[in-house]
């Protein structure tokens, strides 16, 4: 069996637990999931993992190569393909994964996405800077700003890892121990306990603990 599946992040809803609580989840899409290789020791790989694919896209924006990939695995184009451990030899290509097939309800998961994108941000937002000071001693203009980066005339550069202002966001990120609240076949929908990385409708990956 495989040890994840390859999902799409649908939004955020709650549901109640059976003391009345309510929990907010985060609704993800996780299926069907297709087997489009699986590779072993003894192969030509040399390490044992299984090959997914999901979410359907045209043929004609698929690679002649990829094209030739899924049609070997007797299935349509796919947007996402991600590996994940093997665990038994139960799985062969073309098999279809559905969360039910490989999560329960109740067991911990951590999720990884692509982190939203913030843009080019200063050191108060990417970092959490407080600033230069007050509207004091002429700095009409400083309130957000990083301060003095360099040092004097010895080493006379700016050491690199010096926190700036830059790119935030957009980075792979993994939340650990998140509880599935609640599997849902008939949507291929996996309820899972609190946020996830990325906006709505990106692919996040699901791995068992």
């Amino acid at each position: 069996m495989s040890s994840g599946l390859i999902g799409k992040k649908i939004g955020m809803t709650s549901v109640f637990d059976d003391a009345g609580n309510n929990i907010a989840c985060t609704v993800i899409e996780a299926g069907p999931n297709l087997v489009t290789q699986v590779k072993t020791e003894d192969g030509p790989d040399g390490y044992s993992a299984v090959q997914l694919a999901f979410d359907s896209k045209p043929e004609k924006n698929t690679t002649k190569a990829m094209q030739g990939h899924f049609a070997s695995a007797g299935t349509e184009p796919k947007r996402k393909v991600i590996e994940f451990d093997r665990a038994g030899d139960d799985l062969k290509r073309g098999d279809e994964l559905h969360p039910d097939d490989v999560f329960e309800e109740g067991e911990l998961i951590d999720v990884v996405g692509i982190s939203k994108g913030k843009g080019f941000q200063g050191v108060v937002k990417r970092h959490g800077f407080s600033g230069v000071g007050m509207r004091t001693h002429g700095q009409s203009d400083q309130q957000r700003h990083p301060g003095s980066v360099g040092a004097s005339a010895d080493p006379s550069r700016v050491f690199k890892g010096t926190r700036m202002g830059g790119r935030m966001g957009t980075d792979r990120t993994m939340i650990k121990n998140l509880e599935v609240v609640r599997i849902l076949p008939d949507h291929n929908a996996v309820l899972v306990k609190g946020s996830v990385p990325g906006a709505k409708n990106s692919y996040v990956e699901l791995h068992k603990k």
